[in-house]
């Protein structure tokens, strides 16, 4: 599944890259969805500053994108799960040297 095409030309993958996922919480998103699926509420408390409206927005880009998948359950309360698409998966792939790096050169120095 391709991301949705945005306005305007890219320059070059990496500039294509940060469209998708720009800003301080998409990153942390994926990178909560790694391991397993997870709801609302329990994303929200493993993104401690994120706003109910911003993660509420970012979720809807990323599945807009093809990145997350959210899995809405027939049931009462609803019970809504997000999880990491194949190309969700392989963008964390791309995105683990840069935690590496991180880890490396700004927690440790």
């Amino acid at each position: 599944m391709a991301t949705t095409p945005r306005p305007g030309a890219h320059h070059c993958g990496i500039d294509a890259a940060m469209d998708v996922i720009g800003g301080k919480w998409k990153v942390l998103i994926l990178w909560a969805l790694n391991d397993h699926p997870r709801r609302f509420g329990d994303l929200r408390r493993t993104l401690p500053g994120i706003t109910e409206k911003v993660l509420t927005d970012h979720l809807r880009e990323l599945e807009a994108d093809g990145i997350v998948d959210r899995q809405a359950h027939p049931v009462t309360p609803p019970h809504v799960e997000y999880s990491l698409t194949p190309l969700g998966r392989s963008l964390n792939t791309a995105l683990a040297p840069l935690g590496d790096w991180g880890r490396e050169h700004v927690l440790n120095a």
